[in-house]
This record gives C-alpha cells, structure tokens and sequence, in this order.
C-alpha cells in the first residue's frame, strides 16, 4: 500500500508518516519500481500501535522506547503519564477558575482584569496577613467576584482569613450559595465544612435553605452542626434533631439551646422539642454532664414545663444537677410573673 493510501486509510498525514520514516518508527518494508515508499500489512499495524501509545501522551521518543526496549516496563510509564496528567488538569483547573473569575468580574478595560488577576494573586500568597490585607482591601472598593472568593473560602485555613473571606463573600452581591455549593458536597471534610459553614453565615441567600437541609444528613458532626445552628435560628424544624444531638454531646450545646428556644416559640415545634428533650433526660446514658445540659437546654424553652422539669432535677440523685436544676428553675420563676405582665400589657 502507497503512502496516499496508508495516510487516507489510518488518518496520518503523509508528513507524519514520512516523520516517522524519518526517525526509523515506521519503516515501509518495500519500494515499488518507482522508489515510492510501499506499506506491508505488519507496517499497518505498527502505525497503528504507534497512534495508540501517542494518544496515551507519550512522546515520540517514548513511543520507540515503548517498542523497542524490552525493559522498558509499561507500568512504570503510565504511573509517570497518570501524575504528569494530573499536574497539567491542576495547572488548567488552575486558569480556568482564574478566567471566570475575570469574567464574573465584568471588566471594562484591561485594568479591570489586572485588578482582579492581582487579587488573585495576593489570595495565593503564603503570607496569612497579606491575604487577610487583600481581601479586605478590596472589599472596601469595587465588588470582588463571588466566585473567586467562594474558591478562596474552601481553601482557607486560617479562621482569621477565612472569616475576612465569609464577611467579603456575603457582600459580593454574586450568587454565592451556587458558587459553594460544590463545596458543600464534596469529598473532602474540610471544603464541606468551609463550605457549609459559610453558608451558614448567609442562610437568608437564595438556594441556602436547601443546601443547609441537606447538610443535616451529613456524616461529620461540624458540617451537621453548622447547618442544624443555621436552620434553628432560622425557625426550621428539621434541625430539632441535630441541635438535640448537640445538647447531649456537648458539642455547641449552649448555641444549640439557644436555637432550641427559638424553635420552641413555634407551637408545631414544642411538643417535638421537649418530648425529645425529656426521652434524652430518661436515657441510660445520660450521666451527669449530661443531664445538666439538658437542664441548661430547657431554661432556654422556659414556660411552666420547662420549670417542671427543673423542679424534678433539682431532685437528682447527684448534688451538681440538682443545684444547677435548682438555681435554673428559681431564675425561671422570678422571670415568669414579668413575662405574664408583658403578656398582659
């Protein structure tokens, strides 16, 4: 077979394919009368075996070695391909936040983007300080987009930073709950808890309800925390669970009790908070530390069931519940006939 047909046949060009002549690749095994390169079918296929490795990203001089040296072992080549690929997709990940970055930006003229090419700049230094410097810098000026900051937010280490990051990001005025939402579901339990936490700060953005709630079924504590203080506060009954949870681990639990007392203000959500509560209290488990939280935990509900309950811990078998039940249900007390008369009033 000639090289027009070689070439039409296997889509190389008759360049590459004299390329490879050139560099003893592929050699044509034959030449007709008229000195024209002539293909065998063995030819063919070496072709073919040379397009195949090339697809895979080797180099040509690798595609030789691949063919030529026996020791050269597959496995140690692809183990290189594999981490040479993952570098280039990281560098090109890389540009491509950048460049929608500069295009959520909106820039008017080049020194728009130069602006926004130098914040990003400032946000990949190693020093703390200058990114803290950077962010809050540029916040008091021209808007700083949505999507770069939620970048920064789910890799920020430092809480100082990344609370410079939060505050400048509910001020974006972008959509911030979609530039976090992948944060928020990802594989890694330090970007979801950026992530989660972030949106915690802002539950009132559109789409944050959702995330949050979906959040509550997290496997990792933080992230079920940030979401369940979010929705309390925010009087979504779904958290009743997760802020319980906290009460009794101890894990947040005067936020928690907190958001509790605002949830309790719903009537749909009472019976559930204190049925919930008081099966905690009956628990086996629950020691001492634990039942002091509780009792801390249904000061903040308040009400004639509330001090009920208090009166019956202050009845505990041990001294530390029985007093701090004691002296919550006496503060319950004093406060009730004024809340009556700002009833009445």
């Amino acid at each position: 077979m000639l090289i027009g047909e070689v070439a039409r046949h296997s889509g190389v060009s008759t360049r590459m394919l004299r390329h490879y002549d050139a560099l003893g690749l592929v050699r044509p095994t034959g030449r007709t009368a008229g000195g024209y390169r002539e293909y065998s079918a063995e030819d063919i296929r070496r072709i073919f075996h040379v397009e195949s490795l090339r697809s895979l990203g080797l180099s040509l001089k690798q595609v030789v070695r691949a063919l030529e040296d026996p020791a050269f072992t597959p496995s140690a080549l692809v183990s290189g391909l594999i981490r040479s690929t993952e570098d280039r997709l990281a560098r090109e990940q890389e540009l491509l936040v950048r460049l929608r970055a500069i295009d959520a930006s909106a820039p008017t003229g080049w020194q728009g983007v130069l602006r926004t090419v130098e914040l990003m700049r400032a946000l990949n230094s190693t020093s703390a300080a200058r990114r803290q410097q950077a962010v809050l810098a540029r916040s008091e000026g021209a808007s700083v987009p949505a999507e770069l900051l939620a970048a920064a937010v789910l890799v920020e280490s430092d809480p100082h930073v990344a609370g410079a990051l939060r505050w400048a990001l509910a001020r974006s005025g972008g959509d911030v709950v979609a530039a976090l939402d992948a944060g928020a579901h990802s594989q890694d339990v330090d970007i979801r808890r950026r992530a989660v936490r972030a949106i915690a700060e802002m539950p009132e953005a559109p789409g944050a309800t959702a995330v949050l709630a979906d959040a509550l079924g997290d496997p990792d504590t933080t992230v079920r925390g940030h979401a369940a203080l979010a929705l309390g506060r925010h009087g979504v009954a779904a958290a009743v669970p997760t802020l319980v949870a906290m009460v009794v681990e101890g894990s947040h639990d005067v936020d928690a009790a907190e958001a509790l007392g605002t949830l309790f203000r719903d009537p749909g959500c009472a019976d559930r908070i204190t049925t919930a509560l008081v099966d905690e209290l009956a628990a086996p488990t629950a020691d001492s530390a634990t039942r002091i939280r509780l009792a801390q935990a249904f000061f903040e509900l308040g009400g004639t069931t509330a001090q009920k309950i208090l009166h019956q811990l202050a009845q505990d078998d041990d001294r530390a519940v029985a007093f701090v039940a004691s002296a919550l249900a006496g503060v319950l007390e004093e406060r009730s006939p004024q809340d009556r008369a700002d009833e009445d009033s």
